[in-house]
């Protein structure tokens, strides 16, 4: 049995941060992980550079059951304190869109970052660790406060620390390893986990829909996208094989709830009262083809909510106010109700998960476990695309790591 200050299950963005913190504390630190090759899913992001923050980083961008818990340790530590890790390691990274920062070369100059930082801090790293049980010691009283410890058992050893932390990830990307396991540990220590979805994932088409809009496979443009809740998104839609993507499509799905519409608004920055002053004489197809893609056009005009108008297509000039009216709210509101989502599959987040009334926002320590704490994606805290989700991860690490 080997005995450790802190063990991190979880080589991932927010593991590898906890760990090497705690480490310059002078903790001696075990960071776990099932895998062969740690940080995986950080090598997959942003298409393979990996989106590792946003200028604009505000709790307003995180989906939480309580919208303050993000906010302390997104200020005790920013974007700009991660932006000055990478500078120091001299990586060299541009912004893309809307803030959004990737590496110029490669997603693995991050892992390889915290990496080093872990190592220069005398951090332990085993990797192909499979954890079975994990267990609570009996309590010993010391100076009137609880001094917990735990026993992590995996296939070949069986550790025992004082501090526990759990970094397992969600659900999403099956592919590269990921389970269920952190919220099972959850609640085998009484933690109330809340229910898991895919978060910033594709949506699928009813049949119907399917029918029309399965030819537009690999047509993009700019839309505004709006939940049933009233959020809105100004990104890409992309249509795909297998129903609609895109960033706006991506953003929007964490507010989506089965059942409801999504609503597209088509031409954000164009109006159809413009086109009749500008163009009288050109026909409607004409000029929507000026303003969206092609393919789309002609699907539009194929489809029921289009057909049931009685809109023919004729010189803008010849339409009447009630024929216009109907056309702009066919372009401002276009009404799509998914079928669903693409799953875990595809899905770059997990919603739900650990539920935030348990941890402490300063520390990410379980209330009612001392010593056991839950960072990262595990639990209920999902960020908008765009490096949020990356951010919330240094920050929790970051905060557990220095009181772990």
């Amino acid at each position: 049995m080997k005995s450790w200050d802190v063990i991190v299950l979880g080589a991932g963005a927010a593991g590898l941060m906890c760990a090497a913190e705690a480490a310059k504390r002078g903790r001696r630190v075990l960071l776990l992980d099932h895998a062969k090759r740690i940080g995986g899913k950080i090598l997959m992001s942003g298409g393979g550079r990996c989106n590792f923050t946003n200028y604009h980083i505000e709790p307003k961008a995180y989906l939480c059951q309580n919208p303050h818990f993000v906010k302390s340790a997104l200020a005790r530590y920013t974007q700009w304190d991660f932006i000055g890790l990478v500078e120091k390691h001299a990586i060299p990274y541009h912004e893309k869109t809307l803030g959004q920062l990737f590496c110029d070369e490669t997603a693995q100059d991050i892992i390889d970052m915290l990496v080093k930082e872990c190592k220069d801090a005398g951090v332990t790293i085993s990797t192909r660790a499979q954890v079975g049980a994990v267990t609570r010691l009996a309590n010993s009283e010391g100076d009137g406060e609880i001094n917990a410890e735990f026993s992590v058992v995996t296939a070949s050893e069986t550790y025992t620390c004082q501090s526990l932390v759990v970094a397992t990830g969600g659900l999403s990307m099956p592919k590269i390893g990921a389970t269920p396991f952190g919220y099972q540990l959850a609640e085998q220590f009484g933690l109330k986990v809340l229910p898991t979805r895919a978060g910033l994932v594709p949506f699928t088409l009813q049949p119907e829909d399917k029918a029309t809009l399965e030819a537009l496979a690999g047509v993009s443009l700019p839309v505004v996208a709006e939940s049933a809740d009233g959020t809105r998104f100004s990104e890409n839609l992309l249509f795909t094989h297998r129903g609609l993507s895109g960033p706006a499509v991506l953003q929007i799905s964490s507010y989506w709830q089965a059942g409801e519409h999504v609503l597209f608004e088509l031409l954000p920055e164009g109006s159809l009262a413009q086109g009749i002053a500008d163009h009288p004489n050109q026909e409607l197809k004409t000029w929507l083809g000026h303003q969206l893609p092609k393919r789309l056009v002609e699907a539009l005009f194929l489809r029921e909510e289009w057909t049931r108008t009685n809109i023919t297509n004729k010189p803008l000039k010849q339409y009447v106010p009630k024929e216009i009216a109907a056309i702009e709210a066919l372009l401002s509101s276009w009404a799509i109700k998914p079928g669903g989502t693409e799953g875990y599959r595809t899905a770059e987040v997990t919603l739900g998960g650990v539920d935030t009334d348990e941890l402490s926002s300063k520390t990410m320590m379980a209330k009612k476990v001392p010593n056991l704490y839950f960072i990262g994606e595990v639990v209920d805290v999902t960020g908008w695309l765009g490096g949020y989700n990356f951010q919330w991860a240094w920050s929790a690490g970051w905060c557990a790591g220095q009181v772990v």
